[in-house]
């Protein structure tokens, strides 16, 4: 199993020395979020505050950063609100961060859930994930193709020109964020890998019954084996052991930003409780 680091929230630290200081503590990747903004009017289902989420680097710029002062691990976003973003512009930045980290990017998705942030962004929450599907397959023919053309619901353009491309061809892996009804319907669709939340899982016994599922439907469909993260895992080291006997390929640990010296003891906590595991 491999252990990663999610930054969420906050911004205190530099993203290019929180990139240095996962690196060097033996992580295996770092991901960050994103929200452009939260509205005041926000309101989370499970009644938890949403303050924090106000705080966020641009996961596109912060891993840029990263990139320049790492060598090895994996940068990722947990995740791009894909259906709040025009597809040419995530096309270029995707494959810009690839390029600077020489293959390093992994493009974790999802469709939100802040009505009042997509209403901002002038999206409608009710078709929200067919218009992230539409973004990512358009986003795929710009980074594979010399001569880009794609005709969707929601995207749609002749021919084009788009460099640079990625450094992974045909692009960068897609993992599908989410945990409701369909999920797995939608990684089989169009995505190389699931990114579920560890919060909303009822157990461990529910991962893996999901993981294996997935993965069978993977092979009758003539797939590779789908690989799992799971955002949002708790400190516990025992925790951290049955996931992997579910069948979790690697865990994201959040880790806040609020200051620089909470974020750096938190990670060396995190580099403590993984030591052994793998």
């Amino acid at each position: 199993m491999d252990f990663g680091v999610a930054v969420f929230n906050g911004s205190a630290t530099n993203a290019a020395d929180v990139g240095h200081a996962v690196e060097q503590r033996g992580f295996e990747s770092l991901f960050y979020p994103e929200h452009t903004h939260i509205p005041l009017a926000s309101r989370r289902s499970d009644g938890r505050p949403v303050e924090g989420y106000g705080d966020t680097y641009d996961p596109f710029v912060a891993l840029a950063a990263a990139a320049a002062t790492t060598s090895t691990i994996r940068l990722g976003t947990a995740v791009c609100l894909v259906p709040q973003r025009d597809p040419f512009t995530v096309a270029k930045a995707v494959a810009s961060v690839d390029r600077i980290s020489g293959g390093r990017f992994e493009f974790g998705v999802g469709s939100g859930w802040n009505q009042a942030e997509m209403a901002n962004h002038g999206v409608n929450p009710r078709t929200r994930t067919a218009r992230m599907i539409d973004h990512v397959r358009a986003m795929r023919t710009i980074w594979a193709d010399d001569e880009a053309e794609y005709h969707g619901e929601y995207v749609d353009f002749a021919p084009l020109w788009s460099w640079p491309k990625p450094v992974q061809r045909p692009g960068p892996p897609v993992l599908v964020g989410g945990n409701g009804p369909g999920t797995e319907d939608r990684v089989l669709e169009f995505g190389d890998g699931w990114l579920p939340q560890a919060g909303p899982l009822a157990s461990v016994a529910e991962l893996r019954t999901r993981v294996s599922a997935l993965r069978q439907r993977a092979a009758e469909a003539g797939r590779a084996r789908i690989p799992v993260t799971l955002f949002g895992t708790p400190y516990d080291r025992e925790l951290v052991a049955q996931l992997a006997d579910a069948g979790v390929d690697r865990c994201l640990f959040p880790v806040r930003d609020d200051t620089t010296d909470n974020l750096m003891r938190t990670l060396d906590e995190l580099a403590t409780l993984i030591d052994g595991l793998a």
